[in-house]
């Protein structure tokens, strides 16, 4: 017994018609009458009366006909999954980023999800180091991480850009000023996350201070960005961060922008380019979206 048995069937039951059913089944009138044949023959049993003036479903007929269509109707339903899971539409998604407070992940997790409501997201916050070796193995589809990268089996794709500001205690000698000159910050206790977290994002930090003639004075270290805006909320240094990082609604930290203006910090979609997940393809298209401005 096929698939297009109870298709033949379930049509025929519904017109009780041989040749209105040949029509809509886009096929000539004696095959289905043959196919209808066969299928009773291969059951043991008469699914229709047919006489010169109608078809009837029989006893058998009916009760057969809603356990075809459940068949039928469980076979379309697996082939549905089937195409959505084959377009990126259903399945897992995991994603690893350093803060997930980047203004371009929020907003790329969140369109996402708008389209493809069926994908499970898990979002992981993992350092660099983590993420690139989460990535080699399988374990996570992309990462947002702070270039440069010194892996060439990865696909780095920048999505987004932004300036450095410094964050200050409320009451800090510079907040009064809009703008702080880079180089007032020489000598201030610095909080600064650990190299080994993001290494472009730590690199960036200490060569734009050291063209400015100075090093930064780091007293803690952080292990993650709401930690470093503890410390600073707590009166225990300034500490530079993306301008996205930024949160008028805080009362104990104020954000400020440098001068002269520093080169902006990158982000990037980072995934290997041999993982043919339909998933990631689908997230990809949406970063890619979001980082034009569609």
């Amino acid at each position: 017994m096929e698939l297009r048995h109870l298709r033949y069937f379930v049509t025929l039951a519904e017109e009780l018609h041989f040749g209105r059913a040949a029509k809509r089944l886009n096929i000539s009138q004696p095959p289905l009458s043959q196919q209808i044949r066969n299928l009773e023959e291969e059951l043991g049993a008469q699914l229709f009366h047919r006489t010169k003036r109608k078809v009837q479903l029989s006893e058998a007929g009916a009760r057969f006909v809603e356990e075809a269509r459940q068949v039928i109707a469980h076979v379309d339903r697996a082939a549905r999954v089937v195409s959505r899971v084959k377009d990126g539409e259903v399945g897992s998604l995991v994603v690893g980023t350093v803060t997930s407070e980047k203004r371009i992940v929020i907003r790329c997790l969140k369109e996402f999800s708008k389209r493809y409501p069926d994908v499970h997201i898990d979002l992981r916050s993992l350092g660099t180091a983590a993420q690139l070796l989460a990535l080699h193995e399988g374990r996570l589809h992309v990462g947002f991480l702070i270039p440069p990268l010194d892996d060439a089996n990865l696909a780095v794709e920048i999505v987004a850009r932004e300036p450095l500001v410094v964050a200050l205690p409320r009451g800090h000698r510079l907040a009064a000023q809009q703008r702080i000159p880079l180089r007032a910050l020489a000598g201030e206790s610095s909080i600064l996350m650990p190299r080994a977290l993001s290494p472009g994002y730590y690199d960036q930090i200490v060569s734009v201070c050291r063209n400015a003639g100075f090093s930064l004075h780091m007293v803690h270290q952080a292990d993650n960005i709401y930690t470093a805006l503890a410390l600073v909320a707590a009166g225990l240094g300034v500490s530079l961060f993306p301008a996205s990082m930024q949160d008028g609604k805080r009362r104990d930290i104020v954000f400020r922008e440098l001068r002269p203006a520093l080169p902006q910090v990158e982000c990037a979609a980072v995934h290997d380019p041999n993982n043919r997940s339909a998933v990631l393809a689908s997230f990809l298209k949406v970063v890619r979206s979001v980082a034009r401005g569609d």
